[in-house]
């Protein structure tokens, strides 16, 4: 496998290989296509099969499991996948793709990544932190990790994420920041806070990157990395044995190269069926919000939302331009830091008593503005939520889903936004302003449907040679099949 070293791996959506658009026949496990890319100065991206395919293989007799776990842990140490990682785990992988009666379950021994978050029974939970550490190793499986297993996952790895999952940078300064695989020439941010299981994802280490949506942290890395991202509802899926950011919004969900994937790892990690629609894009009414969702966009991002809402249009779905004033009432709501900074600070108070020194300054400040919320600010801010979240679902509740830009830009260079060195206070110090600014912009989006209790789903939207843009189909509690199903159409229409 040493042809994979250095290889970038999908960035874009599966490309036709001819005008007829036919794809070409692709060799068991995966395919090398030569395309002409000169804004990534690059011809040769390894396009392998999504999870549906390769278990399809494998339960046929054309692939065995065992063979497909080699080419994810060659593609994990490929430099595409270059400090995904914080640790791995290929010999219990290898194992579980031996396990009797693997190649019938949903995940048929196939590899994924689990964000450092979650407790893996016999591992050191430590959230991106050296201040954990020295605690000790989990005693069992979270609920999430249990239900991967059981359906027959092999993990190979904790992935890297932001201290505590406190921002949607990416950036680390504990451990390093692993670059976006759509720009092999300039390092990017990945995302986050779920950016190691973004780029295991991306770069087709793993087919399911296991991590968590507080704010916009499964969403917003897969956005920017060209891959498939989706935030269910909060309550489908157990958050205990997963340390927690905001008790109230945290969700644990996964991301996938496609949306059919998608609908896999959901029903996975949920215990439940997604009730598939077979209506075509004609049967949906969807809504885009004019106000805050479309502000200061990219001019890359700009043009391919309007481009996937044309579309979109073509393949006859109705779309409504609405309003929707009441999203600019959310930035009074969190004025005194919101949900993430009071049950943070909860959560950690003793820790930041005794080691504060040890936490990343970015991930400290925002923590430490819980301290200042009062008892009463935080139950009305529960009322206000309450009743915005009503006046938000009266408003789109003629239709089927929102579409909106996942995130307003392109994933910025990783220098422009580096942890403090030291070396130059003044330059430390525009880092950290522009940090802060853009953390600001990748979560105003993907943050509504946190406040909404809704799911929503990310899905790219850039045309071939540029770098990632998502489109962000979303709606409020429980509509998650419906979101879905939105998604399967619409991803076949933007191929």
């Amino acid at each position: 496998m040493q042809h994979l070293e250095g290889l970038v791996c999908e960035c874009v959506w599966w490309l036709p290989s001819d005008k007829q658009g036919k794809r070409p026949a692709k060799p068991k496990e995966y395919s090398t296509y030569r395309l002409l890319i000169p804004l990534l100065l690059f011809t040769t991206i390894l396009m392998r099969d999504d999870l549906i395919d390769t278990r399809g293989q494998i339960q046929s007799g054309d692939l065995t499991a065992a063979r497909a776990m080699e080419t994810s842990i060659a593609l994990a140490g490929s430099r595409a996948c270059a400090g995904a990682f914080r640790s791995t785990s290929f010999e219990t992988a290898r194992q579980t793709t031996e396990a009797p009666g693997v190649a019938s379950r949903p995940l048929a021994g196939l590899a994924v990544s689990v964000k450092d978050l979650f407790d893996v029974a016999h591992e050191v939970t430590a959230a991106g932190s050296v201040v954990l550490a020295d605690r000790p190793p989990a005693i069992e499986d979270c609920p999430a990790v249990a239900r991967l297993r059981q359906a027959g996952a092999a993990l190979i790895g904790r992935t890297h994420m932001v201290e505590f999952a406190f921002s949607g940078v990416g950036t680390n300064p504990h451990f390093g920041t692993p670059a976006n695989v759509c720009d092999p020439d300039t390092p990017r941010i990945p995302g986050g806070s779920s950016s190691g299981a973004a780029v295991s994802v991306a770069s087709g280490a793993a087919f399911i990157g296991l991590g968590s949506d507080t704010g916009g942290s499964i969403r917003i890395p897969a956005a920017l990395n060209g891959i498939v991202g989706f935030k269910s509802t909060a309550h489908r899926v157990p958050t205990a044995g997963a340390i927690p950011l905001s008790t109230t919004l945290d969700t644990v969900c996964a991301m996938t190269r496609t949306v059919r994937d998608a609908i896999v790892a959901h029903e996975v990690l949920a215990a439940r069926t997604v009730v598939r629609s077979q209506a075509p894009l004609t049967g949906y009414r969807l809504a885009v919000p004019q106000t805050v969702m479309l502000d200061s966009l990219d001019p890359l991002v700009a043009a391919a939302f309007q481009r996937a809402m044309q579309r979109l249009r073509e393949g006859g779905a109705t779309l409504v331009d609405v309003p929707l004033d009441t999203l600019r009432d959310l930035a009074g709501l969190q004025a005194t830091g919101g949900f993430s900074a009071a049950e943070s600070y909860a959560w950690h108070h003793d820790l930041l008593a005794q080691r504060a020194d040890g936490y990343d300054p970015r991930v400290r400040t925002r923590i430490e503005r819980g301290a200042n919320m009062k008892a009463w600010e935080y139950l009305e801010l529960v009322r206000e939520r309450r009743e915005w979240i009503a006046r938000v679902e009266s408003a789109l509740g003629g239709f089927d889903a929102a579409l909106s830009p996942t995130v307003p830009l392109i994933a910025p260079p990783i220098a422009s936004v580096a942890p403090a060195d030291g070396r130059d206070p003044a330059a430390d110090a525009l880092r950290d302003a522009e940090f802060f600014r853009v953390n600001a912009l990748l979560l105003r989006n993907t943050s509504v449907v946190n406040m909404l209790d809704g799911c929503a789903i990310s899905i790219p939207c850039q045309a071939p040679g540029e770098l990632p843009a998502g489109l962000m189909i979303w709606q409020g509690t429980d509509r998650d099949d419906t979101v879905l199903n939105i998604a399967l159409q619409a991803e076949a229409v933007l191929r």
